[in-house]
Order: C-alpha cells, then structure tokens, then sequence
C-alpha cells in the first residue's frame, strides 16, 4: 500500500505540514480532542491487524493517553499525543498523515542507516546508498554508542513504548530505528566505533539528504557486462506512480535483446500501490497466477469466519522471457516488499539480498472527525502465497552485509556482485 508522503520531497512537506498545523481556525474545544482521541484508539482497536504479533496492552495505552488528551489544548500538543500513542504499536507501517517540525522521521523512508542491537550494542547492519550516512563513511558492522552526545541507552528511554505486557526486542529495535532517523530539524551526530577506531559522523553536514528527493526520474535504466547483455532497471521509489507503468514498458524495450535481467528494488521504502506492481509482473509471465495472501483479521474476530484470497497477476504486453535476479534490502518497504515476494511466488525471479523493511501488511487510512488529521496503520495482513508471512520472507540468496564489509577487499556493492554471479551459471 502506498504511504502518504510518497511522492513528496520531504524538505517541501514538511513545510506544507507545518502550515496545515498553523491553520487552526476554529479552535478544537475540550471535548472535540476527547472524542478525536476516542475515535482513534478504538479505530485502531477494531482494526489493527498485529496485536497477535504485538506485547502493547492497548486499553492501557487509552488509560495512559486518554489523560494527558484531557489537558489538550492546541493541534500541535494533539499531534504529538497522537504521535506517542501510535508509537506504542512499535510499528512502522503505522503513521499519522501530518507532523511537526520536532517529529521523528518515518522508517525506512527517512532514515540512511539501519541498526540492531547485537549483544547489547546498536550495530549498524546497512547504509542506504547516496545518502549522508554513506557519504560521511559510514559501514555496516559499526557500533553506534552515542547519539548527538547522549549515550544510545539514554538517549533511547524517552522512544521506548511504555505499555507493554513484557519487554519485546522488537520494540527496542524499533525505538533505535527512530532515534537514528532524527527528526526534521535537528542535525544528526554520531559516535561510533569500528574495530579499534572511534569516530564522528555527521550525516546531515553540509545538508540533511534526508530532506530532499535526490531522484532523477521514475527509474533507471542501463546495460551491464562488456557486451552489453545484462540489463538493469533501478526503480527510483516510484511504485506509486502510475506513470512508472510507461516508463518501466519503455526500459524494457531498450532492453530487447538482452539476456539476463537485474530488477533493483533496493530504493523502494515508501510502498506505492498494487496496479503498478501488478503491471510490472505481468511482463514476465505467460498465465494469470496469484503473487500474494491477504486476511482480514477484524472480520474474523467480528463474524467467527476467515476472510482469506490470493490477488492474482495478470500477463500484459511482449513477455520478458530470459532469467530474471531481484536485488531486495532494508529500504525495500510496502509494495517494494509485495513485488519481491511476488517475483518469488510466480518462481520468475531469484531474490537476492538481505532482509526487507518488514513493513506488516496493507495499510487503511482514517481521519479524525473533528481535527481532520488522517492517521494509517496494517489492516490486512499479508503473506507470501505459500503462507509465510510477508514481513519474515529473506531471499534465497542472503548477502551477510556486515561481513562483507569486514572483507581486506570488500566490494562496493555485495548484493550487485552475488546478482552477477547467479547470472553467470543461469541458462
């Protein structure tokens, strides 16, 4: 599903927000915050899709958050409690449609480096290529131990959700990711360690990268190999764009006559929408087939009956017939995460890479009646036709990041290379 800064820079909407959050005519009353935040949580009560997979105790999040709604007397104090109330789904996948200047950024869309704790320890597993992270140096395997001064426990407490049943490493995870995405407005500085050595990085000096959409184009396209038989297509973020539809016929025309195919779908974090996925797909197969699962776990639990189908993929225009190798990472979210382990369930591709954003399932969008604030979360879960769920898929082929990074030699782009060495046996 597509998430809802999708075809903005950030940089622009931020300012757009900011503006919507100034325009407060006429003022909420006490009671019009109340019943916003009554419509809220029994919204997401009804209709989230992961309380299964969750420890959040969610009517103790209305007891927690209900009381500080009563002292509620702007939108900005009202984004913020919301913003902190959805946090304790520690979930990704579940956002509000405006922010403030001070709020997190969204993960994976917002961030350039993706980390783990490891033994205690915030280890950095993947830096988003072109990104500040990567241009200040930094690795995969490196430990982050401070953020902006503040040791990460610290600076970690005031993002950890507070209404939980038991303590979930999930969660922790979670609030590392928010931590070291940042928000709009402050500059990010880093103390990490790597080996033996110490040292700073600042990813947003000069400028935050985060701010701005650095794409040229709806993707990319070239050949590969000294004779110019491989091609790639590099999707720039754009599955929610219907004119990527054109555009990806058009790359693929140029590509006639190629004999293999590497479809990157590393730079795809903010989700798009089934119609250009679905397009994309059926220029490789020869029958309608289903590429993934959906369940509606609200009408279960309303009815007692399952509501379970497979959406399907048709076959559209001259069918791209020669091997395919998708390329997958930690900044692969949403739709990205659907056409990968579609490619996979249509057995038309392999999957290389690491693990994805694990973005859970398909996402609805609400508003609220009063405020008018829209507010996303996974209503549909998600799985790959053969049952596993769409979060937990890992490619075939799984490229150890940290390790290759620890290589006398390591390569620029390991996932890329493993791509080209599958493609060297295929027929």
């Amino acid at each position: 599903m597509k998430r809802w800064r999708f075809r903005f820079g950030l940089g622009v909407l931020v300012l757009l927000m900011a503006a919507g959050l100034a325009a407060q005519t006429p003022p909420l009353t006490h009671e019009q915050y109340l019943e916003d935040f009554d419509f809220f949580w029994e919204t997401v009560r009804d209709h989230y899709g992961y309380f299964n997979q969750k420890q959040t105790d969610w009517p103790r999040v209305r007891t927690i958050y209900r009381a500080q709604a009563d002292t509620v007397r702007s939108r900005r104090a009202f984004v913020r409690l919301l913003e902190n109330a959805l946090a304790e789904l520690y979930d990704n996948h579940a956002s509000l449609n405006t922010n403030r200047p001070d709020s997190r950024r969204l993960v994976p869309t917002g961030t350039d480096v993706w980390a783990t704790f490891v033994n205690g320890q915030a280890v950095v597993q993947q830096v988003r290529a072109g990104y500040g992270a990567e241009k200040v140096g930094v690795k995969p395997g490196a430990v982050i131990e401070a953020v902006n001064g503040v040791p990460v426990a610290e600076a970690l407490r005031p993002l950890l959700a507070q209404t939980l049943h038991r303590p979930d490493p999930a969660a922790r995870n979670f609030a590392l990711g928010q931590l070291l995405a940042g928000d709009h407005r402050t500059p990010r500085t880093w103390t990490m360690r790597l080996g033996t050595r110490t040292f700073t990085a600042q990813p947003d000096v000069p400028v935050s990268l985060l701010e701005t959409t650095p794409y040229r184009g709806l993707l990319a396209a070239k050949r590969l190999g000294d004779k110019g038989t491989i091609g790639y297509i590099k999707l720039n973020n754009s599955l929610g764009d219907n004119r990527l539809i054109a555009k990806f016929d058009s790359a693929l025309t140029a590509l006639k006559g190629t004999e293999r195919l590497i479809l990157d779908l590393r730079e795809t974090p903010s989700g798009g929408n089934t119609t250009v996925a679905r397009a994309i797909m059926g220029r490789f197969i020869e029958k309608e087939m289903p590429y993934q699962r959906h369940e509606l776990p609200n009408e279960e639990a309303e009815t007692g009956i399952p509501r379970r189908w497979l959406e399907l993929v048709a076959p559209r225009g001259p069918r791209y017939p020669k091997p395919v190798v998708v390329l997958e990472g930690r900044w692969t979210g949403s739709m990205g995460e659907g056409l990968a382990i579609g490619f996979d369930a249509l057995h038309r591709a392999t999957l290389v890479g690491t693990e994805m954003a694990q973005l859970r399932g398909a996402i609805y969008s609400y508003k609220l009646p009063h405020s008018g604030i829209g507010f996303s979360f996974p209503v549909e879960r998600l799985y790959h036709i053969n049952g596993r769920p769409r979060e937990n898929y890992q490619p075939p082929f799984t490229v150890d990041l940290v390790k290759a990074a620890q290589q006398p030699k390591p390569s620029p782009d390991p996932v890329m290379k493993q791509a080209l060495s599958i493609l060297e046996h295929k027929n």
